[in-house]
């Protein structure tokens, strides 16, 4: 198993992850580290560790928004799904009326064909 260093607040820690996680692991440490670093400039010295929960505590709100909304997203696609379905449904009833109707009209022009050329005088 890969082993990894990454700086967070100016602590190095030693990782394990999992084969070719490696970038993912450090870019994960290197938005924590970001994170920390704004809040330190925001809030000034209030200790390391309250800060890193802090940190912590914003980038988990943010996953639940993201959750939030990807939960409604998801809904919403089933919704729309739901929604095509059913006008495919209705398109492929619509075109087999359509069809019957195309139906019954040529029948009804052939047998008018056949009335008219039957009672046509031959020359």
């Amino acid at each position: 198993m890969p082993q990894i260093n990454v700086t967070i607040d100016g602590r190095t820690y030693r990782m394990a992850c999992g084969e070719g996680e490696e970038a993912h692991l450090t870019g994960l440490a290197e938005t924590l580290d970001g994170r920390i670093g704004a809040m330190r400039k925001d809030f000034g010295a209030i200790g390391d560790m309250r800060l890193q929960v802090m940190a912590a505590l914003t980038i988990a709100d943010e996953l639940a928004e993201l959750r939030g909304r990807l939960a409604a997203l998801e809904t919403e696609a089933a919704a729309l799904r739901i929604a095509a379905e059913a006008a495919e449904r209705g398109r492929a009833t619509d075109a087999e009326r359509a069809a019957a109707g195309i139906g019954r009209a040529a029948e009804r022009i052939g047998k008018l064909a056949e009335a008219l050329g039957g009672s046509a005088p031959r020359g």
